[in-house]
């Protein structure tokens, strides 16, 4: 994976590659394991309202021919611009990579009388509003989902780390499942959805759990079973290819990576280095139990899921189920990722992260980012300054090289 930059074609929801390419062609092994690699998704803004605007293509011309370019993509909604970082070692490699790309993406924005911003959700635009991006690929997915895919108007943040090898990574995805609550709590910055306090940290969670093929992904023996699988909903065209399944974490067979999406878009990039971080020590530390020989842990999907509900609900306060101990009480979320922290620490010094890895801490220490926003909204009740104070955080962090 060295070098390689993940391709325009393979990002995003309604993007996929030609028909025909099986999931048994897969890249695992042939790349250095736990290299990363980040997408992230900003807001395109009015720099006067704040409102979302329309002018993703606008973007798109101004960027023609930059070495940054392939970086940078369309998504479903043209208030949507999407970057995609080349392959990196480590989350120190992946912060240098988003600081340049906010760094561009925000002063061409700038000079085009713009504004961007990262969070789950904008907190006051309508998806109504909203135009679909003029590729027929978004054009195709509207048509197949019709009032579900026009109202997505969310945001994203998705990691990819490196597998070695398919059996491995299936295992990943499993033990992975049992942190889904962790890395929501975490990244939770959706607390508005059209101009109302949601009551929830999360909203964009509700939103996207209307998708099909979204939510936590089911177990898997092997890799034969996934692929069993994938291949019956292909062949029957229930969907173009794998990048159509939609998981809060999921395999990327092309690329050889485990695709943790689970998290909202993060305003402050400090971050999303240590989410990356985070993401990276944990596949590591399943990795290698199973090279040796342990059972990775698993855990009933309705109690995973209740825990990710849990999280998306009350954010760093969740009161989740500690599965790991079988207790029948309930703990902080915040308690189960110190926890977490303990585990994965040793590799992630092993992986030289150990400094970003630590930023977790300072997330549990001021809060996420809806804990943010809630602040900000609660002093003055202006939704307006929400957005403002996003566009800012997103900006500051872009250019402050």
């Amino acid at each position: 994976m060295s070098g390689q930059i993940f391709p325009p074609s393979i990002t995003g929801k309604g993007a996929g590659f030609s028909k025909g390419v099986s999931v048994l062609d897969h890249a695992f092994g042939k790349s250095d394991p736990y290299t990363l690699g980040v997408e992230e998704e900003y807001m395109l803004l009015d720099p006067e309202t704040f409102d979302l605007v329309q002018h993703i293509d606008t973007v798109l011309a101004a960027i023609h021919g930059h070495e940054l370019e392939p970086r940078i993509n369309p998504e479903l909604m043209q208030s949507t611009i999407e970057i995609a970082t080349p392959v990196c070692r480590t989350p120190s490699d992946i912060e240098k990579q988003l600081r340049q790309l906010r760094a561009y993406v925000g002063s061409v924005a700038r000079d085009l009388g713009f504004r961007v911003g990262s969070a789950g959700t904008h907190p006051f635009s309508l998806f109504e509003r909203q135009r679909i991006t003029a590729r027929d690929r978004y054009r195709q997915l509207v048509d197949q989902i019709q009032y579900i895919a026009r109202r997505e108007l969310i945001f994203g943040l998705h990691v990819h780390v490196a597998v070695d090898d398919p059996e491995k990574a299936i295992q990943v995805v499993n033990g992975l499942l049992n942190h889904l609550g962790q890395l929501l709590a975490l990244s939770a910055s959706s607390p508005f959805w059209r101009g109302e306090p949601t009551g929830l940290r999360s909203s964009r969670q509700m939103v996207f759990a209307a998708f099909p093929r979204s939510g936590p992904p089911p177990r898997f023996r092997n890799y034969d079973d996934y692929a069993e699988v994938i291949g019956q909903l292909e062949k029957t065209g229930c969907i173009a290819d794998y990048t159509h399944i939609w998981w809060d974490i999921r395999l990327h067979p092309r690329l050889g990576t485990v695709e943790i999406r689970i998290c909202d878009a993060v305003t402050d990039l400090d971050d999303v280095v240590s989410l990356t971080a985070f993401c990276q020590a944990l596949v590591k530390h399943y990795c290698e139990q199973v090279e040796r020989g342990e059972t990775v842990p698993s855990y009933h999907r309705i109690l995973t899921t209740e825990n990710k509900w849990l999280a998306a609900r009350y954010g760093l306060e969740a009161p989740v189920m500690d599965l790991t101990t079988g207790r029948r009480n309930r703990v902080p979320v915040a308690q189960l990722v110190r926890r977490t922290l303990k585990d994965i620490e040793p590799h992630a010094r092993e992986l030289g992260a150990d400094r970003e890895l630590e930023g977790v801490l300072e997330i549990l220490s001021r809060g996420n980012g809806a804990d943010r926003q809630l602040r900000i909204f609660n002093a003055n009740r202006d939704i307006v300054e929400v957005v403002q104070e996003i566009a800012a955080a997103t900006e500051v962090d872009a250019v402050a090289v």
